[in-house]
């Protein structure tokens, strides 16, 4: 199970992934298609930003998400998620953050199938580097 997904480099000294005993940790993701920021996938959730496009933005973060856990390991079928982190840049009031980051939740559950179903945490954040609508990060286990 391939990805053909675009890799984004980052600053030294930040790795995109990281392996520790059979733990893969991916640093976070925004969602950069084509190297850049969809502006569909800029600002804030709740001043400006739907929900749909929130849970779109959450999309491309996670594919950006499991193209570095490709990267790192040759083949997600050697993988098992085991927690994504969404970061929403969102208005204080919004209170759909759980509903934003089921897009990344979803996309990783389809593409890894039984081995997609993962523990979550979702936050609001007051701003993200490039006005990214979402971040994502997450942790897989290598299976042997």
């Amino acid at each position: 199970m391939g990805c053909p997904c675009p890799l984004r480099r980052l600053p030294s000294p930040i790795t995109p992934f990281l392996a520790r005993g059979n733990l893969l940790f991916i640093s976070g993701q925004l969602p950069v298609s084509g190297g850049a920021v969809d502006p569909a996938h800029q600002g804030k959730l709740g001043a400006g930003v739907s929900l749909e496009a929130g849970q779109s933005a959450a999309r491309q973060a996670a594919l950006n998400v499991l193209a570095q856990a490709n990267a790192a390991v040759g083949d997600l079928a050697k993988l098992r998620a085991v927690r994504l982190g969404g970061y929403v840049n969102s208005a204080p009031d919004f209170g759909q953050l759980p509903q934003v980051v089921n897009g990344a939740s979803d996309l990783v559950a389809a593409v890894l199938g039984d081995n997609g179903k993962h523990a979550r945490f979702a936050v609001g954040v007051a701003q993200l580097p490039l006005n990214a609508a979402v971040e994502v990060e997450g942790i897989f286990e290598i299976l042997e």
